[in-house]
């Protein structure tokens, strides 16, 4: 088949979204697929900063929530206008977000569309914006319409799919994320020039938080509960690689607890450097919350760390509570209870081994059950009878 992945969103780009295009790619291709993206990266720069950046922009600071909603629409249109001159060239379309599966839907193709979140939760949650604005209850409406219109629709965990059930009775599929497990290899990951490059000193516990720098993701957490961990192992070092709106109340609470000597914010950290960064880490944390209806899906960060070897301490929300076994292959705590996730580190770091089980146990649960290749068979399948519905 020749497959069109679509997405008003950069590719490539921080975030699971993108690991998933890039990774379900790979494993389509690998069946004897062809496979090719079209992403708000493809169009045109100055079309980009005039037609769909700009604009929102300036509403924006006239009245909050209304340029998100301006710049997405408008995204649509130009991938619209990039789909009229492709389509003859593709037997269906595999939609990452609500609007590139409108406009996908509209180029007249048999259109898959992935849901990987709640988008009018996600954009109230991030403040982009206001929750029962008018500029809400209109990406809801989209939101209904894309799943509605859509060929087959797929969400990545049950939440999910009960949320496309309840919002427009549409019965989804669920395929959970997934990794390309071949591609963690811990003991050959070149950890030392990335110590170097980071200035990561050796001998120290590292904790590393491989997350967008959002509110649903709990990022602000680690470093509240660092105080507590530093009492006990003060030979540890806090590591954040990702970028977001909740950097400037990280940075805030590093001050407040004078912590900057414990902890780093590497910024957006390239793919292939976070493999090592996932390496070299004793405790990997994934501490998402509940925010404005928002919960975790099946987090990719969290099975790359799985499959790195690593243990994981996650936040007891989402999918997170169906990837995971507590005490099995790794800890579960409440999502913002502070003292649950410094006391989980601790038990970690006191028990090196307990740590290497879960890690173990990890590692074969992500093998075994979120192969990208298996992903890709179902993939496949779900193509074949949206071509076949769509005729």
């Amino acid at each position: 088949m020749k497959i069109l992945i679509t997405t008003i969103f950069e590719y490539p780009h921080e975030g699971g979204l993108s690991t998933h295009v890039s990774t379900l790619k790979s494993g389509l291709e690998a069946k004897g697929h062809q496979v090719d993206v079209l992403s708000f990266s493809d169009m045109n720069p100055l079309f980009r900063k005039v037609y769909s950046q700009a604009p929102g922009y300036l509403l924006n600071r006239v009245s909050k929530g209304k340029g998100q909603l301006l710049n997405d629409s408008q995204k649509k249109k130009l991938l619209s206008t990039y789909l009229a001159s492709r389509k003859g060239n593709y037997d269906v379309i595999n939609s990452q977000d609500v609007f590139a599966a409108l406009a996908s839907i509209d180029s007249g193709l048999p259109t898959v569309a992935t849901v990987h979140g709640y988008y009018s939760f996600e954009a109230i949650s991030r403040g982009a914006l206001i929750e029962h604005s008018k500029e809400d209850f209109r990406v809801q409406e989209i939101e209904k319409k894309s799943y509605q219109n859509a060929t087959k629709v797929v969400a990545v965990d049950k939440r999910i799919r009960e949320y496309i059930k309840e919002k427009a009775n549409v019965d989804a599929i669920t395929i959970k994320n997934f990794i390309d497990v071949s591609s963690f290899q811990p003991e050959k990951a070149d950890t030392t020039s990335v110590k170097e490059e980071f200035n990561i000193p050796d001998n120290l516990n590292i904790l590393f938080v491989p997350r967008r720098l959002t509110e649903k993701n709990g990022v602000v957490y680690p470093t509240l509960a660092l105080p507590k961990v530093l009492k006990k192992h003060p030979n540890t070092l806090l590591v954040y690689a990702g970028t977001g709106e909740q950097l400037g109340k990280i940075k805030e609470e590093i001050s407040k607890n004078g912590l900057e000597n414990n902890v780093k914010l590497l910024g957006s950290v390239p793919h292939e450097k976070m493999k090592s960064l996932y390496a070299l880490s004793d405790i990997v944390l994934v501490p998402s919350v509940h925010s404005y209806g928002v919960e975790e899906a099946t987090s990719i960060s969290a099975l790359e760390a799985m499959g790195s070897s690593s243990p994981v301490v996650a936040g007891a929300v989402g999918g997170l509570k169906e990837i995971f076994d507590h005490e099995t292959d790794g800890l579960l705590v409440p999502d913002k209870d502070v003292d649950a996730l410094s006391d989980s580190i601790i038990r970690i770091l006191d028990n090196p081994e307990f740590g290497k089980l879960l890690a173990r146990n990890a590692r074969i649960k992500v093998e075994q059950e979120y192969s990208h290749l298996a992903a890709a068979s179902k993939f496949e399948q779900i193509y074949e009878e949206a071509i076949k519905t769509f005729k």
